[in-house]
């Protein structure tokens, strides 16, 4: 039978519908097999072998497709003429041996058929692979990435899981405020599980860290991955939009499930202003649809489902994100960010410095000059001085050291990156604070003298 029938279609077609199904590609070959289009069902199998190797209904079928039409096998070879069969118990009976019959094991046939070193049953599997090597072309990649999740090909996540880092907030420099409201928020209750039960504190949680850039955001959210002990997954706007419709929603999706399945894990969703900015400024059905399907991972399936999920996003314009993702059960808490204090810089110039060649360093009064800069600003400092003498030494030929003077120099060569991010925050602040929301920035304002 040359062509298909109508089962046979409809099996290729659920075939290239889940290319991965093992039984049901075997189940295709049986039907090919029965229709007498064995170089089909090699094939087929061919396929299912490569995802199933030691798959022994596949093996079998592979020997049954390989081997010669029965009309082409040898003959079986008569019985002897000392031999009658025993018409009742089909034993053979040796005339000459009086009435005692002997049975026939056919241990002897079995091993002259198959020989010292043959494989088992008397099947080349490597003659066999040799002849279906052609068909199928070789796989490249042992485990195709998806988001199922498991081991198996097709089972891996597609996005990026980190492991716990060694990052710690103990490496977070100052920031003694920083660091207590998400002691309060994550960790003591992780560390205390008897409390956290006796006081009815879920592990689900949600933390918003805005504030100027360059101020850590980011820093902090590895740290407190590395304290929770939990895996990290950075998600920007970049892996979640997509130009086709659907697929952004799709994809906001599959990181959520990915995470419940890597739990204990922080999502970090940076520019939240871009995942989540308000709707009602969005004319983009797209963008509005990607905001709807943050809102639905955020709240969970049911109660239990992003336990040991914790989120964290960072903005540098929490007003702009949408009033929904802030409600009480998602991004609920907030957490201003603000340029690192003297004991922060001081951590921040070390770290900056200490790889490179430097004399006569005072560090502080590098600290007291330099209040108002960013970590980012920070290191650029650290950046230009180092330049500068690097310019110095090939001008006069003389490799000199990184003093003091090079980094006063570049201190005061710097501007405060945070300046203009200050100036649109203190017409919110003074303008926009319903309900509270920026208390703690209309004090950091206060105690600047900036409002």
């Amino acid at each position: 039978m040359s062509e298909d029938t109508p089962l046979i279609q409809s099996m290729r077609a659920a075939v290239q519908a889940t290319p991965g199904d093992v039984a049901l590609r075997l189940h295709l070959a049986e039907l090919l097999l029965d229709a007498g289009q064995a170089a089909g069902a090699v094939a087929e199998v061919a396929v299912a072998l490569q995802h199933a190797p030691d798959h022994a209904q596949a093996r079998q079928l592979m020997a049954r497709a390989i081997a010669p039409p029965p009309a082409a096998q040898a003959p079986a070879p008569s019985p002897a003429p000392s031999q009658v069969a025993a018409p009742d118990t089909g034993q053979a009976v040796n005339p000459t041996a009086g009435a005692h019959p002997t049975t026939n094991t056919g241990q002897a046939a079995n091993t002259d058929a198959a020989g010292p070193g043959a494989p088992r049953g008397g099947f080349d599997w490597q003659a066999a692979e040799n002849e279906v090597g052609d068909v199928v072309p070789p796989r490249f990649v042992e485990a195709p990435l998806t988001v199922d999740g498991s081991g198996d090909p097709g089972d891996a996540d597609a996005w990026e899981v980190a492991a716990p880092g060694t990052v710690r907030l103990a490496d977070v420099g100052g920031m003694r405020d920083v660091k207590e409201r998400l002691e309060a928020a994550f960790l003591a209750p992780l560390r205390n599980p008897e409390l956290r039960k006796l006081y009815g504190k879920s592990l689900r949680g949600g933390l918003l860290l805005y504030g100027p850039p360059g101020c850590g955001k980011t820093f902090i959210a590895r740290a407190v991955a590395g304290e929770l002990g939990a895996n990290f997954l950075s998600v920007s706007v970049n892996d979640v939009l997509d130009m086709w419709i659907g697929n952004s929603e799709r994809n906001m999706h599959e990181i959520f499930q990915t995470a419940r399945r890597q739990a204990p894990c922080v999502v970090f969703l940076d520019e939240l202003d871009a995942l989540g900015g308000k709707r009602s400024r969005t004319q983009h059905s797209g963008m509005r649809n990607t905001v709807n399907q943050l809102l639905t991972e955020l709240d969970g399936v049911d109660a239990t489902a992003n336990e040991g999920v914790f989120v964290l996003a960072a903005t540098n314009v929490p007003w702009d994100v949408d009033i929904a993702l802030r409600r009480p059960g998602r991004l609920d808490r907030t957490l201003l960010v603000l340029p690192p204090d003297a004991p922060a810089r001081e951590a921040i110039l070390r770290y900056h410095l200490k790889d490179r060649p430097i004399e006569s360093v005072d560090l502080g009064k590098l600290v007291k000059i330099t209040d108002g800069l960013s970590g980012a600003d920070l290191a650029h400092v650290c950046e230009a001085a180092a330049e500068h003498a690097l310019l110095d030494s090939a001008r006069t030929g003389t490799v000199r050291l990184i003093n003091m003077a090079d980094l006063l120099r570049a201190a005061k060569a710097v501007a405060p990156s945070t300046e203009p991010w200050f100036a649109t925050a203190r017409n919110v602040a003074m303008y926009a604070n319903e309900g509270g929301t920026y208390d703690d920035l209309v004090a950091y304002l206060k105690r600047k003298r900036k409002l």
